[in-house]
């Protein structure tokens, strides 16, 4: 299903209609301020499983991000960061960054990986936070990579839902995304390493 949400001013019903799928255990494609992602509810564990699935991981050797309402929800389910850290992400989110943090017990069992770590997204991206907002709990999501050999990342919702449309619930249409994923900086080391150039100017 290809559902169409302006990237401005998101439909509270159509909002809804997403937040739905996602309680009832559906996988969905949506946009971020970089590129568009599978996402599914943090405490759906088939869902989590169906995108491993998609991106063709093992489960439990998944290098995932997770995208949050604010920082007081991060803190609940990474690690207690230093205030430098806290710094670091308050300065830099909502934005183009995934911060690489530990994991907290709050985390469900199913997201607990061998590397203990997750990646936090805040995106700065009018449709994606108002999901999460009316969810009321963090999305688990996964970058959505194209085979072109140009370009590593789909941007085009229509291709997109050719492609995956039948692999997952719903594809929503917020028009073009980027081709340019998020800056990855690890923040689990003495000092912030920046792990992969993106988006977000460090």
């Amino acid at each position: 299903m290809l559902i169409k949400i302006h990237p401005e001013t998101p439909s509270e019903r159509r909002v809804k209609q997403i937040v739905d799928i996602l309680n009832d255990g559906g996988v969905i494609i949506y946009p971020t301020d970089t590129v568009y992602a599978l996402a599914c509810a943090v405490d759906q564990k088939s869902a989590f499983e169906k995108i491993c699935r998609i991106k063709k991981v093992a489960p439990a050797k998944a290098k995932f991000s997770m995208i949050f309402e604010d920082l007081s929800q991060v803190a609940k389910y990474t690690a207690q960061t230093s205030t430098p850290q806290y710094r670091l992400l308050k300065r830099h989110l909502p934005g183009p960054f995934t911060f690489i943090l530990g994991i907290s017990n709050e985390l469900p069992s199913h997201l607990k990986t061998l590397r203990k770590t997750i990646g936090v997204r805040i995106p700065d991206h009018n449709v994606s936070m108002s999901i999460i907002k009316a969810l009321g709990k963090p999305l688990f999501t996964a970058s959505l990579r194209s085979e072109d050999e140009f370009h590593a990342y789909y941007s085009d919702p229509e291709e997109i839902h050719d492609g995956y449309g039948k692999l997952v619930d719903v594809v929503i249409d917020s028009g073009p995304g980027t081709f340019e994923p998020s800056t990855v900086v690890d923040l689990t080391g003495e000092k912030p390493e920046i792990l992969r150039e993106g988006k977000g100017v460090f």
